[in-house]
C-alpha cells in the first residue's frame, strides 16, 4: 500500500457471494474495470476470497472481496472454501448477491439474503447473463438489478446503487471532537525494538492526520523524554496519547490535571466497542489458575523476542492476578467462533480490522458470555488508571 492509500480496515468492504459460474469474478471486473480475478468457465476457478482495493465513484475508498462459490462441494477443499466466503460476512458492509439471470433463486441463495438481513447488512441481487434471457426483465425490488458483466450492460447502474448503499453513515470520530485548532496534542510513540523501521504503525499515522485536518498541533515525543517536553512547552497541552505499552510510566510524568488516554483507547471507541471492553477489563480481576484466556490480534506482524501479545501481555495479567492462566493466541483472521471454553479475550486495538468486523468479535463473545476487552484498557486498569484514562471522554 502507498503512503497516500486509505487503510483497508477504513474502507468499504463490498462483497460478492453466490453459486458457482453465475459470473461473480467477471462482474468484479466489469465493476473495476481491472482483470481483478481469474474468469473461466470451469466452476470453483475462485478458490480464495480475493481483495481489490481501489476508489469507485461516488463512494470513494472501497475494498472489493471476491468470495469462492458457495455451492461447492460441503467436503475436503470444498468445505474449506465456503467456510472462508462465510468469513467475509463478518467484516462486509454492502453484499452483493449474484444469481444467473431467468434462474429461480436456491435455498442457499434464500438463505444468503436471510442472513444479509438479519445483519442488517445492505445488500443487492445482481442477476448476470441478461443478454442470455430471451427479453429483458425489470427488477421487483430495490434490492435487484439485471446486467450483464460480459456486454457491459447496466454496470454503470450497478455502481451507482452500490454508491447508494455504501453512503457514509455516522462515523465515529477517532480523535476530532476532544481537541480544538491550535490545541497542543503530545503523542507519546516508544522507539524500540518492537517498533517497525522507519515508520510509525497505523493508530499513531490515523491520529496524527486527523489532529492536523482539525488544525490542533500535534507533538510527538518517545517516553523518555515526556516531563523534559512538558517543561519546555510553556503551556499544559489539551490531551496526551500514549502508546500502550508505556501507560505506567508516562502516568507518573504526566500531572493530573492533564487529560491522559492512549492510541488503543481511542481505536476501542472509533470501533464502537467501549463499553464491553470496559466491563471486559474488570473480568481480569477475577481470572483464577487455568483459567483459558485469548489474546487475539487483528494483524500478521514478525513476532519481536519481547512481542506486546504474546510475552509482555501474559506476564502482565500474571502479575496484577496473582494466578498462571492459560493463554491461547490468534492473529489476522484466525477468531475462533466458539469462545465458551475461554474466561477472557483480550484483543489488540484492531487498527487492521474494519468496524463491522470489531463488533462482529464482540458480539460473538457478548452472545457466549465471555468478556472482552483490548489492550489498552487492560493495561490502563491494571496500571490503576483506567478512569483517568476516560475522563477525556466525558
Amino acid at each position: 500500500m502507498s503512503l497516500n492509500a486509505a487503510p483497508s480496515a477504513n474502507r468499504v468492504h463490498i462483497s460478492f457471494f453466490g453459486r458457482r459460474n453465475t459470473g461473480k469474478s467477471s462482474l468484479l471486473n466489469a465493476v473495476t474495470g481491472q482483470e481483478m480475478a481469474v474468469v473461466s468457465d470451469v466452476k470453483g476457478t475462485t478458490t480464495d476470497p480475493v481483495q481489490k482495493a481501489m476508489e469507485l465513484l461516488p463512494i470513494g475508498p472501497v475494498l472489493f472481496i471476491d468470495t469462492p462459490g458457495m455451492d461447492d462441494d460441503q467436503e475436503g477443499l470444498g468445505a474449506l472454501r465456503v467456510k472462508k466466503a462465510e468469513q467475509v460476512l463478518h467484516k462486509t458492509d454492502v453484499a452483493v448477491l449474484v444469481v444467473e439471470a431467468g434462474k429461480e433463486l436456491v435455498p442457499m441463495e434464500l438463505q444468503l439474503i436471510d442472513l444479509f438481513e438479519k445483519r442488517k447488512l445492505p445488500y443487492l441481487v445482481v442477476y448476470n447473463k441478461m443478454d442470455l434471457l430471451a427479453e429483458e426483465r425489470e427488477p421487483k425490488t430495490d434490492h435487484e438489478i439485471y446486467v450483464s458483466a460480459g456486454q457491459g450492460v447496466h454496470i454503470t447502474e450497478l455502481k451507482e446503487k452500490l454508491g447508494s448503499l455504501a453512503k457514509e453513515g455516522q462515523e465515529r470520530p477517532l480523535v476530532k471532537d476532544l481537541v480544538s485548532p491550535g490545541d497542543f496534542v503530545l503523542l507519546v510513540i516508544p522507539i524500540d525494538k518492537a517498533a517497525p523501521k522507519g515508520r510509525l504503525i497505523l493508530p499513531q499515522q490515523q491520529v496524527i492526520r486527523e489532529l492536523l485536518d482539525t488544525g490542533a498541533v500535534p507533538l510527538a515525543v518517545q517516553d523518555d523524554r515526556v516531563e523534559d517536553v512538558l517543561g519546555r512547552l510553556g503551556e499544559k497541552p489539551r490531551l496526551v496519547i500514549t502508546d500502550s505499552q508505556v501507560f505506567g510510566k508516562v502516568d507518573k510524568a504526566v500531572s493530573a490535571d492533564i487529560p491522559l488516554t492512549s492510541f488503543s483507547i481511542l481505536f476501542a471507541r472509533y470501533k464502537g466497542i467501549l463499553d464491553g471492553a470496559l466491563e471486559g477489563a474488570y473480568a481480569l480481576d477475577r481470572l483464577e489458575d487455568g483459567d483459558k484466556v485469548l489474546i487475539s490480534e487483528g494483524c500478521t506482524h514478525h513476532r519481536q523476542c519481547n512481542d506486546i501479545g504474546t510475552v509482555k501481555m501474559p506476564r502482565w495479567i500474571e502479575a496484577h492476578t496473582g494466578k498462571k492462566p492459560d493463554f491461547a493466541f490468534t492473529s489476522g483472521t484466525g477468531f475462533p467462533e466458539d469462545l465458551t471454553p475461554y474466561r477472557l479475550v483480550v484483543h489488540c486495538g484492531g487498527c487492521m480490522l474494519n468496524e463491522r468486523e470489531m463488533q462482529w468479535r464482540r458480539n460473538q463473545a457478548g452472545l457466549q458470555g465471555v468478556p472482552m476487552t483490548n489492550y489498552g484498557i487492560a493495561i490502563a486498569h491494571m496500571n490503576g488508571i483506567l478512569q483517568r484514562s476516560l475522563e477525556i471522554f466525558r
